[in-house]
């Protein structure tokens, strides 16, 4: 967009700032906006997300809710310093938490890269207004991180196509509106060419959400089951037999999450966060801000957020110019894993006995000790590490392949467990 026709920034950081002031609540100290999932019951988490369905419609009454949208789909139309803009005016105040991944990203990208003119019509303003949570049906009980290895099978009926299967992995599909699916139209051709991406409402006849516990007490995980469940054509999402051309731009913006464009989420500010804020945050609240060794750990967490920041703007940049594959967002969900773990480690070593026993009033403190055990989630949640490990020598430096012995094989005929088979 020619500078124009795009608001200045100078003008764009006016308006935000004046906005968000006098239209959303300030955090208290050591409040990140965030939540603690094990630490809230079924109805606080509704009304959570009833909230935040509330705070993305008011965004979008005020020209502020897809801000590098196209205009023609409901959004701003702007730029992506824009987006950079909004976010950091946002440190200190309420969001839209819920809507971010993966609705804004990647589920609606792969909406505007691969969806019909009457998909994008349909769902994109939708989904800018808060009515519309979406969610990703992609990992699958005998998958693990092989993603093109899916079970779930689409048979075609005329005007229709039947899925049955079953999702796994799926966080907040139990509160969620909408799903990208993807599944196995096609067993005679290799894993990889017999994949098709459907779209489908989550709560309907044929589909059963059954919530996980986790070791922290948290149900956000879901797994889901297909039995004959009819999508329309008019609700495939690319071609036949091509998904994982989809597919591939769909774990690229997902790898991408904490630097894309779509994403309204709060840069910078002092309440707290994932990084050295949110260590201060738990220090003070365990009266150990000024121990020296502990100093030197928030030391440690905000050199983290500094190259945090600027690995992620550089390989953003590289993938814009053209300098770097898009298959380098791999480092960057590599780097924001290792960080999440470590960060979730100090904060921990940070909060002192709090760390293992805590109450209410132990504030920021508190619950240190589920989040030091659930740490690895990060490594796993998006894509393994592993995965991101394997694209990068081999996609990045062009290391040799690892071997695959089902890389030309028919996917019927590949071995697979006496439960999987189909």
């Amino acid at each position: 967009m020619s500078a124009q026709t795009s608001e200045d920034l100078q003008s764009f950081r006016a308006r935000c700032g004046e906005w968000i002031r006098e239209n959303l609540r300030q955090l208290e100290p050591g409040e990140s906006g965030l939540h603690t999932v094990s630490s809230l019951s079924e109805e606080a988490e509704l009304a959570g997300v009833a909230h935040d369905r509330l705070v993305q419609r008011k965004l979008f009454d005020a020209g502020l809710a897809g801000i590098c949208v196209p205009k023609e789909y409901g959004g701003q139309g702007l730029t992506r310093a824009h987006q950079i803009v909004l976010n950091e005016e946002l440190g200190g105040y309420e969001y839209a938490m819920r809507f971010q991944a993966p609705t804004f990203a990647p589920c609606m990208p792969v909406l505007l890269e691969f969806g019909t003119e009457e998909q994008k019509h349909r769902h994109i303003p939708a989904i800018l207004k808060g009515e519309e949570l979406w969610m990703q049906f992609l990992s699958e009980p005998s998958g693990g991180s092989d993603v093109a290895g899916a079970l779930t099978s689409a048979v075609r009926d005329g005007d229709m196509w039947v899925l049955n299967g079953s999702k796994v992995w799926t966080t907040g599909a139990w509160w969620s509106d909408w799903a990208l699916c993807l599944a196995r139209t096609n067993w005679e051709v290799p894993k990889h060419r017999g994949l098709t991406v459907f779209m489908l409402p989550i709560h309907q006849e044929g589909i059963e959400v059954h919530r996980i516990e986790m070791l922290n007490g948290s149900k956000e995980f879901c797994q889901e089951f297909l039995t004959d469940v009819l999508v329309p054509d008019s609700d495939r999402i690319g071609e036949v037999d091509d998904g994982w051309t989809v597919g591939t731009r769909w774990m690229f913006h997902e790898r991408m999450l904490l630097n894309s464009p779509y994403v309204t989420s709060p840069l910078g500010g002092t309440h707290g966060g994932y990084g050295a804020a949110s260590v201060i945050a738990v220090a003070r609240a365990a009266n150990r801000a000024g121990d020296p060794s502990i100093r030197e750990l928030i030391g440690e967490a905000r050199m983290l957020d500094l190259v945090g920041e600027a690995l992620a703007h550089r390989v953003s940049e590289g993938i814009r110019s053209g300098h770097m594959s898009d298959q380098a967002a791999a480092i960057a969900r590599l780097f924001k894993a290792m960080v999440t773990s470590r960060i979730s480690t100090i904060r921990f070593e940070a909060a002192g006995a709090a760390g293992a026993a805590w109450s209410e009033d132990d504030g920021a403190a508190a619950a240190s000790g589920n989040e030091f055990l659930m740490r690895q989630v990060a490594s796993i949640g998006g894509g393994t590490t592993e995965m991101a490990r394997n694209v990068i020598s081999e996609r990045v430096l062009g290391m040799p392949r690892e071997q695959a012995l089902d890389r030309d094989v028919a996917f019927r005929d590949v071995p697979r467990s006496r439960t999987s088979r189909t």
